[in-house]
């Protein structure tokens, strides 16, 4: 039976081996351990299956946004693994899942005060998102019984210039982590994502939080890709039709074939992930030779130029993403970045899981 959905092809072991990569590089410059960031169903790649890929490679600190994510993931894991919560969440929420919440607030610590668990505490120092303020840090410096009654594992800061090394952020905020630390009750550091990684000596920290390295996005932008692909995904023709020059393809006529023209259409638009800014800017390929994406991407479908490509008919398959058409290169195309692409990849694909185990 032909295919008439987009197959998305998800790699175990290349994301098990940049987990070991990135933790040989975080020890090498002298961190602790490393955590994994699974949140938004593991960019996009199924928390459950990327999960337990990682928990088999020693992973055993998972961070997701949401209470419900958590739960996805300790179910998928079992007891044992600390499953953190970044967004944080309420006593009781979790609902005997044992995940782990980030303080954030003032609010929060009252929260959780006295309830016995463990708990990260979360100190903004330049992202001016989620976190301690300068000021709340002050109060909990000052009154540092704020804390009793709970079990601080980790206090955390979130770089938001890593990806560029030479930022001058990235030493304020280190400076500011430090210092704040300093004024707080002892407890080890998470610190660095997965650009953070690459940012040496002065990031390490006692749990690194790496994400969109894990699942092959270059962390450092201009710099040559040090993680390996994860991901390809490939999308069925479903017709193949023949214009004369000046016939004009999809929703707008935005496109105006310039030549007596072959036109695919590919089973794939943007309710599956694949962008509409995409229209007029990707490439797909087949064979490994490049066909241009012509029109607009649509809802479900997408039109390619294969005027030059006879070998391509109703069931070839069409590669979106894969090795020379990276997530990277295609959110370049969108004007956007990969965690968007990567996130953004629907539930209507059909998933293969591949592992030499």
């Amino acid at each position: 039976m032909a295919e008439r959905s987009g197959l998305l092809t998800v790699d175990l072991d290349a994301i098990a081996a940049n987990w070991t990569a990135l933790h040989a590089r975080h020890t090498e410059a002298g961190g602790t351990d490393l955590g994994a960031a699974v949140k938004a169903d593991a960019y996009g790649l199924g928390a459950k299956q990327v999960s337990a890929a990682l928990a088999a490679a020693g992973c055993r600190h998972f961070f997701v946004a949401h209470v419900e994510e958590g739960v996805a993931v300790r179910t998928a894991l079992g007891p044992g693994p600390m499953v953190v919560v970044l967004n944080g969440f309420r006593p009781g929420e979790d609902e005997n899942y044992d995940l782990t919440p980030v303080l954030n607030t003032p609010g929060d610590l009252a929260a959780w005060s006295s309830t016995g668990r463990d708990v990260l505490l979360h100190i903004d120092t330049g992202m001016a998102r989620l976190g301690l303020s300068p000021r709340d840090v002050d109060a909990l410096a000052d009154d540092p019984s704020l804390l009793q009654g709970v079990k601080l594992r980790y206090v955390m800061t979130h770089l938001a210039c890593a990806d560029t090394p030479a930022d001058p952020l990235n030493v304020q905020q280190a400076a500011r982590f430090a210092a704040a630390r300093a004024r707080l009750p002892a407890a080890p550091a998470s610190f660095a994502n997965s650009a953070g990684l690459f940012l040496g000596h002065d990031f390490a920290s006692d749990l690194g939080r790496p994400g969109c390295a894990l699942y092959g996005l270059n962390p450092i932008a201009e710099r040559p890709n040090p993680m390996r692909p994860t991901v390809r995904l490939a999308a069925p023709v479903l017709q193949v039709r023949d214009i004369p020059a000046g016939a004009p393809v999809g929703y707008g006529a935005t496109w105006v074939a310039s030549r007596p023209s072959r036109i695919a259409t590919v089973a794939v638009g943007y309710a599956d992930g694949y962008l509409r800014s995409l229209s007029g800017r990707a490439l797909g390929r087949h064979n490994w030779q490049e066909v241009p994406l012509v029109g607009r991407v649509s809802m479900d479908l997408t039109t390619f130029d294969v005027t030059d490509h006879p070998a391509i008919t109703p069931g070839s398959m069409i590669e979106l993403i894969g090795p020379g058409n990276s997530p990277d290169d295609v959110a370049a195309r969108a004007g956007t970045i990969g965690y968007e692409v990567l996130t953004a990849l629907g539930s209507r694909y059909r998933r293969s899981y591949v592992t030499a185990a």
